[in-house]
């Protein structure tokens, strides 16, 4: 009997200490899918004259003088993208329309394409990444954009476009800020 009970005994030990069932692990997320490790866009350097794959362009330099300069960094994670523009050596206290576009930059100001939009649905801050920016004195600023969005990854902006004048913001013109003064083409990184 004594030996029945001790095999009992063992016998219930190991089902109650046996190895632990598999657990299962979530599979690693897609690069751009929600969770992954996100988009990080930039670009920018000294605007020159349009030339084939020049990445910082000026098209008027009477709004962008020579040596005037601009930089861009777009980040986005699963749910957020946050946009920070710099510029320098543009005219002291003015105010310049900006937003990210579809296309790089190109030879004409058009081929930046229109802005990049979150839905396709309408122009407007929260739909489309806008930062205008009032320079100081020295003709510098520094504006930031968040969205509670993030990037597109099959669909990613492709440029920045600095525009003469601020956006509108409502109505039918809602998006517009005149014309094209310079643009930077963003890579990924």
């Amino acid at each position: 009997m004594r030996v029945l009970v001790a095999l009992v005994a063992v016998g219930l030990l190991s089902v109650a200490c046996g190895a632990p069932e598999a657990v299962p692990q979530p599979a690693a997320p897609t690069p751009g899918a929600p969770g992954a490790a996100g988009v990080r866009l930039s670009g920018g350097g000294t605007l020159a004259a349009p030339a084939p794959k020049a990445s910082a362009v000026a098209y008027n330099v009477r709004l962008a003088p020579p040596g005037a300069s601009a930089r861009l960094t777009a980040e986005s994670g699963a749910v957020l993208a946050t946009s920070k523009l710099t510029v320098g050596g543009l005219l002291p206290e003015r105010t310049y329309g900006a937003h990210l576009h579809v296309n790089p930059c190109g030879a004409k100001p058009e081929d930046a394409g229109p802005h990049y939009q979150h839905t396709h649905s309408h122009a407007s801050a929260d739909n489309e990444v806008w930062l205008d920016f009032t320079t100081d004195a020295r003709g510098s600023a520094t504006a930031t954009a968040k969205q509670d969005w993030a990037f597109v990854p099959t669909r990613l902006p492709r440029s920045l476009v600095i525009h003469a004048k601020p956006t509108t913001r409502t109505g039918a013109d809602a998006g517009t800020a005149g014309p094209r003064v310079a643009c930077v083409t963003l890579a990924e990184h």
